[in-house]
């Protein structure tokens, strides 16, 4: 869901944009959560429509600046507990946040056109042209969203374990939630859809690492071994708080794009270098789902991961995975 990070930066939180200054320390309930803030300062900016926006970043401000969109549900708070990689490269990371999901503003009927433009919106604030872009899962159309409508911003870009539109075939072999949340979506049943995410919400708020367990069914014993790992779990829990405190209708709007048409993502505009890795036994996010949407990105490198590998397997490979992006831009 997300790629997760430690390290430091000896300035004090900051405050971007026109929102006032966040204590990060105070919005969640982890006992973990001001060790994994340490250094990481939130931003917001106010769009024409009066939505707040809100992004976090963490790393000195000439270092070389990744805009990263994390998955679903994510927030601005989706970093590594580890942040040595980042440290070791010299990186800004900028980590974005979608209408609705922690401090960002929800925006009822939006599909993945107004994230990405939040996202330049972003990069204006922060006076950045250009930026290497990196996300996964949910994050995939938006990600091709801004590729689309914002090319000159994007120096490369790279996509893992992103979510592509499926078949009623492939929605029988992923997790339980995704799979009731496809049937009920086909049904018609927004209702049903509703109560499901509600439901699922209620259970990731009272005990986020076992409810993401049991969400997590289908799961290969690779995706087990990495959601055993203290500092993911740390990252999961912080992300999961604050991501989901408003309520559900941030994760309910992108369901329902999600579940959508894509009509707003334009893939023939997409000429952006774009690296998209996957594991053969991703549960969340079937592997064939995302080879038919790369067929119609024919430039784009699909690079696999072990045919026993699912949907967490950059976890403990997001050196490898930066360093390929980094070269391209």
């Amino acid at each position: 869901m997300t790629f997760g990070g430690d390290g430091s930066d000896d300035r004090a939180p900051l405050a971007f944009g026109s929102g006032p200054l966040t204590d990060l320390h105070g919005l969640c309930n982890s006992t973990g959560v001001a060790g994994l803030l340490d250094g990481v300062r939130d931003g917001r900016l106010q769009r024409p429509d009066g939505r707040t926006v809100a992004w976090s970043e963490w790393g000195q401000s000439e270092g070389v600046p990744v805009l990263r969109l994390p998955g679903t549900p994510g927030c601005r708070y989706s970093v590594r507990a580890d942040r040595m990689l980042w440290q070791a490269r010299n990186l800004l990371m900028i980590t974005t946040e979608r209408p609705g999901f922690g401090a960002s503003t929800r925006l009822r009927g939006r599909g993945f056109a107004e994230p990405a433009d939040d996202c330049a919106a972003v990069l204006d604030q922060l006076g950045l042209e250009s930026v290497h872009v990196a996300g996964g899962s949910g994050s995939a159309p938006h990600q091709l969203a801004f590729a689309a409508r914002h090319p000159s911003r994007v120096r490369a870009m790279t996509i893992l374990v992103g979510a592509a539109p499926t078949t009623e075939e492939e929605e029988a072999r992923e997790i339980g939630l995704n799979r009731q949340a496809h049937r009920l979506y086909r049904a018609g049943d927004l209702a049903g859809l509703r109560r499901l995410m509600t439901e699922a919400r209620e259970a990731l708020l009272a005990d986020p690492l076992a409810a993401f367990r049991e969400v997590m069914d289908k799961a290969p014993e690779s995706d087990r071994v990495v959601m055993g790992d203290p500092g993911w779990q740390e990252s999961l829990t912080v992300s999961i708080e604050e991501g989901l405190r408003q309520g559900i209708d941030g994760w309910f709007d992108e369901g329902l794009a999600m579940y959508g048409d894509w009509r707003d993502v334009d893939l023939a505009a997409v000429r952006t270098s774009l690296t998209w890795w996957h594991g053969g036994s991703d549960a969340n996010a079937p592997l064939s789902a995302a080879q038919r949407l790369l067929e119609q990105i024919p430039h784009a490198q699909l690079r696999l991961f072990g045919d026993d590998e699912g949907h967490l397997a950059g976890f403990h490979r997001e050196g490898e995975i930066l360093d390929e992006l980094l070269v391209r831009g």
